[in-house]
């Protein structure tokens, strides 16, 4: 399970985020592009925008589900 006390740097604040278990697999960001974005420098995903709408929550809630580190947490 992620800990929201560990988030990495350049997320927004809200519902979803990431840690620093973060591989940079890549999932994320394919299932929910407009919500993740990646640091070329560090190599990591975080949350770009947080979802606006239902698509966007579903589908940022299929990566957390899918991530195979579980460096995404959801605190809502």
């Amino acid at each position: 399970m992620a800990d929201n006390t560990d988030k990495v740097e350049g997320s927004v604040d809200g519902q979803f985020y990431v840690d620093t278990n973060c591989i940079d697999c890549d999932l994320c960001r394919q299932t929910a592009p407009d919500n993740f974005d990646r640091n070329e420098e560090e190599g990591f995903s975080y949350v770009v925008k947080q979802p606006e709408n239902e698509d966007e929550e579903q589908a940022c809630k299929d990566a957390l589900d899918e991530c195979p580190v579980e460096a995404i947490g959801d605190d809502g």
